[in-house]
């Protein structure tokens, strides 16, 4: 992307103030969308976006600036643009670079993949979506593909450069009976070409969408009350994700806005509970080859057996906890300073027979999938919808309910559970916080809480 000597000039100029640390970041995006409403498309698009963003550190203070134009005019011009924030003067250095390349090209590049051949996925993808029941009253579909070459250089002498393919199919079904409506949606993807949509049976996927509109048209609401709850696999992982996983970054950990500060090496879950954050995971949706700071990528364990192990931390983070950084640095694109991220996030597997857990519960709901929420990470205070539920009565599934809502606390739900099953899968998601969108996976296995308060708004089943 740029010349080792252009690049020493730049961040020579970014430290003209007295900036202990400069580091540019570049970007190569290529992306490719084709979306379809009921068999019809909607819009086909494609992006190229590039630019370039200048970060100066000094102690914990940090600037950030950014530029689309990545002439070597234009990135020096934007390093003096961050360093005119602070106050002082630096001297000029000779930086030995240190090359490292993380990248691996997938097999079937994005750009070699023409809009014929995602049409008729997403064809088939729709066709297998109506054909569950008349019910279905419309069907939205979309493939989603892209490729980014990023490069990160700092005063260091890091030199590293990765190539992040990524791909994801997402359907909606909405099922009616003339007076009411449900939707049902899947979302798979992976980080990896087109070859991704050779993995997935897509028509499989999307008459799954179908089917849940319609078992949640013909559903009861869910009753209230403080309950067991046994959560599914996948996407069911968006509880620890959102009311846990945000509480362990470095964005809220190091500024004091977690509930989880100064709990290293203290028991904050159950003993069963042991969770992960790895983005080494080869081809999965949160991997990353390294992350944006150019760190390599790690496989963090957070809490073993109920005790806390590590934070989340990048760069900035590091210098405020006075903790090693753990290869969690992310951001969006060039436009956003980085800051620590989640990437594939989950419960690790337990041995806990999963069909004992609702068999031993007793009555309450079992949450097959979840849907959206919010989260308070300071408190850790959280608010699930679940797409999929059903009322468990006497051990046995009685009937699938819908409207259940999930209330809590992250610190709480942690030491309550207490059943994890032996196999665990992850579901795609796009992850929200000051340092943009980035993709990552949540997941875990079964898992049973003991006691958990659920928001619905039917009578006693």
């Amino acid at each position: 992307m740029i010349s080792q000597a252009i690049a020493g000039r730049v961040l020579n100029a970014a430290g003209e103030t007295g900036g202990d640390f400069a580091e540019l970041y570049m970007e190569d995006a290529v992306s490719n969308r084709v979306s379809m409403l009921n068999g019809v498309v909607e819009n086909a698009a494609y992006t190229h976006s590039c630019g370039a963003g200048v970060r100066v550190l000094k102690g914990t203070r940090q600037v950030y600036a950014y530029t689309a134009d990545t002439s070597e005019d234009a990135l020096i011009a934007t390093a003096r643009a961050a360093a005119a924030a602070l106050e002082g003067v630096g001297e000029g250095q000779d930086i030995a670079f240190s090359a490292v390349d993380y990248g691996k090209a997938p097999l079937i590049p994005s750009e070699t993949v023409t809009n014929d051949r995602r049409i008729k996925l997403l064809r088939d993808g729709t066709a297998a979506a109506k054909a569950v029941s008349p019910e279905i009253v419309q069907v939205s579909a979309s493939i989603s593909d892209s490729s980014k070459d990023v490069f990160v250089c700092n005063s260091a002498g890091l030199w590293v450069t990765d190539k992040r393919p990524s791909a994801r199919y997402y359907v909606s079904a909405v099922a009616s009976d003339g007076t009411d409506m449900q939707t049902g949606g899947e979302g798979p993807g992976r980080a990896m070409g087109f070859e991704t949509f050779d993995q997935f049976d897509l028509c499989a996927i999307s008459a799954d969408a179908a089917r849940l509109a319609v078992t949640m048209l013909h559903a009861p609401e869910c009753p209230a009350g403080n309950v067991p709850v046994v959560i599914d696999g996948g996407f069911g992982g968006v509880i620890f994700h959102e009311a846990c996983g945000h509480s362990l970054e470095a964005t809220s950990v190091a500024k004091g806005n977690s509930e989880f500060c100064g709990m290293l090496g203290k028991q904050i879950a159950a003993s069963c509970v042991t969770a992960i954050d790895d983005g080494t995971m080869p081809g999965e949706w949160g991997s990353i080859g390294c992350d944006d700071e150019g760190t390599p990528a790690q496989r963090n364990v957070l809490i073993e057996n109920g005790i806390l192990k590590s934070y989340m931390i990048d760069l900035l983070g590091s210098r405020r906890m006075g903790l090693p950084v753990t290869g969690s640095s992310r951001r969006q694109d060039y436009t956003f300073a980085p800051t620590s991220r989640m990437t594939n996030t989950y419960i690790a597997a337990g041995t806990d027979d999963e069909e004992e857990m609702i068999r031993t519960m007793g009555t309450g709901l079992y949450a097959k999938s979840m849907g959206g929420g919010s989260v308070n990470p300071l408190t850790g205070e959280f608010n699930f919808s679940v797409s999929e539920g059903y009322w468990v009565k006497d051990g046995k599934i009685l009937t699938p309910v819908r409207g259940a809502t999930l209330v809590g606390k992250g610190s709480e739900i942690l030491m309550k559970i207490d059943r994890v099953g032996p196999t665990m899968w992850m579901a795609q998601g796009v992850c929200g916080s000051q340092s943009g969108n980035v993709h990552t996976n949540v997941g875990q296995p079964r898992i049973r809480v003991s006691s958990l308060t659920v928001g619905g708004k039917g009578d006693a089943l």
